[in-house]
């Protein structure tokens, strides 16, 4: 159908969709630090074996992909460096955190992170190790979980508007993927909980015996943008060790906002 313009609303759709496909594979292959394959892309995105093939052959000639041929693996290419180069100035949070994230490394002895909000998920940016040698590896940079999973999206989220809440745990169903733990009221639940304490706790909700707690970080409208959060294994995160952590979490996420702002 042609609008007075002469646009063709169905290509347009279809365009929509490659976009959205194209977005999809470039986001699963961040999150695959040492390359992902044709078909672990595939089963990711939704999409056959040929036509995930096709989009990634296209994505590397124009330089957003890399293909080592020998590993049969896609990484991320030089043209999206190229570009978070640029728009680094306006978005480059990682340099303002990276000292309150070696700092509850460096304290704690756990792994932690940086974490920022992306619309309806969270995208990790940046891991430090802690001392203690046993390590939980359910975060690293570039995994994305949608809010309300792992503390720092329950952290942002809990510190969201009641209408956002509502308006995530409408739309999207994150008992498929994660289990009934994740139903809407049992993150309601945990989002209660967190606001009282001012830091979220995940208790293994995502793998087992690995645990994490998150405390927000607010830009300059007061909105929780980003997380700082540890992850470790269920003997470092004992009742009594908590508050301990927590007050770590709550101050440095209290000093990198002020440096945000």
């Amino acid at each position: 159908m042609w609008t007075n313009w002469g646009y063709d609303v169905a290509e347009g759709m279809r365009g929509a969709q490659v976009v959205s496909r194209v977005s999809r594979i470039l986001k699963i292959v961040s999150e695959h630090p040492g390359g992902a394959s044709s078909s672990a892309v595939a089963a990711a995105a939704g999409l056959t074996r040929p036509t995930a093939h096709r989009l990634l052959a296209s994505l590397a000639a124009e330089g957003f992909l890399d293909h080592d041929v020998r590993a049969a693996r896609w990484h991320l290419g030089p043209e999206l460096f190229l570009l978070g180069s640029l728009a680094a100035e306006r978005y480059d949070v990682a340099e303002l955190a990276r000292e309150s994230v070696r700092i509850l490394a460096h304290e704690s002895g756990e792994s932690a992170f940086l974490s920022v909000r992306r619309g309806f998920e969270t995208v990790c940016l940046l891991r430090e190790e802690g001392s203690f040698p046993v390590r939980s590896f359910v975060l690293t940079e570039g995994v994305r979980f949608p809010l309300g999973v792992a503390s720092a999206g329950l952290a942002i989220l809990a510190f969201s508007s009641d209408e956002e809440i509502d308006d995530c745990l409408g739309r999207v169903d994150l008992v498929e993927r994660w289990g009934g733990a994740h139903a809407a009221d049992r993150v309601r639940e945990r989002i209660r909980e967190t606001r009282e304490r001012g830091y979220a706790v995940n208790p293994a909700l995502i793998l087992e015996g690995s645990w994490g707690m998150g405390a927000a970080v607010f830009d300059a409208a007061g909105k929780p943008a980003w997380a700082l959060s540890l992850t470790g294994i269920e003997s470092r995160f004992r009742p009594e060790r908590q508050a301990f952590l927590g007050g770590l979490l709550l101050e440095q996420a209290h000093e990198l906002s002020k440096r945000l702002r």
